[in-house]
């Protein structure tokens, strides 16, 4: 197939392994896309013969829907992806009811197959190895198991990645929880940050509204016990979400 979509990247040691010399490719992401986005680029670029206005609406009411009815257990197929609800949590007998405390219920979503030949169609610029070696991989709720998705307020949060241990005297050091919707931005107590490793932190996540969520790691480590003078900020670029 011909190449319409090219992503840049950037290698990272995998933090994940043993092997010193095997890296992984993480996306330089572009900035976020709202719905609003989508539907003015679909005017503009894809060449709708709707208005981006009245598209939005109908995209809005589109999810609406679709949350609810993924919610009564149904399933959902639109081509470009597959929806579908799931239980985590071990039942112990086959008489235990559904425990909230022990059991999450999950919405999963996968690549359908238009977005698959969409796929077909994408290269990939490699840029080389990151400089730093300063960046967040991956987030692990402790409470669901779940990976780069779901937060827990109250419970843990393995936070993985590389030089990530927060350190340094200036006031700005710490994890923050940055509100997708308005900036907000919560920083995590000292005290509840449980263990701060170069490789990866873990931490109790705050009492956060539902939202969505990045998280950023603002540190003066550099790694082999040295400072930097001024701070340096790491973004997870995916968004985390607390029901």
């Amino acid at each position: 197939m011909a190449v319409l979509h090219t992503i840049k990247a950037w290698l990272y040691e995998n933090v994940l392994t043993d092997d010193q010399n095997d890296y992984t490719a993480r996306v330089s992401a572009e900035r976020a896309l709202s719905t609003r986005d989508i539907c003015q680029s679909a005017v503009e670029r894809g060449g709708a013969d709707i208005n981006a206005a009245a598209m939005e609406h109908a995209v809005e009411l589109f999810h609406k829907e679709m949350g609810y009815r993924l919610c009564d257990g149904f399933s959902v197929n639109t081509g470009w992806y597959n929806a579908s609800m799931h239980i985590k949590g071990v039942f112990t007998s086959p008489t235990e009811a559904f425990d909230p405390e022990k059991h999450t219920v999950m919405a999963e979503f996968h690549q359908g197959v238009e977005l698959r030949k969409e796929l077909g169609m994408v290269s990939v610029s490699v840029l080389g190895k990151a400089e730093s070696g300063f960046f967040i991989a991956q987030v692990t709720d402790a409470r669901t198991g779940s990976v780069n998705d779901l937060l827990t307020p109250g419970r843990n949060a393995k936070i993985t990645g590389g030089k990530l241990k927060v350190e340094g005297s200036d006031p700005s050091c710490g994890v923050y929880f940055v509100n997708a919707q308005d900036g907000a931005r919560v920083k995590v107590d000292a005290e509840d940050i449980v263990e701060n490793k170069n490789a990866h932190i873990l931490i109790i996540t705050p009492a956060l509204a539902a939202g969505t969520y990045h998280i950023e790691i603002t540190t003066q480590y550099m790694g082999g016990g040295k400072l930097l003078k001024e701070p340096r900020t790491a973004l997870f670029d995916r968004l985390l979400t607390v029901a």
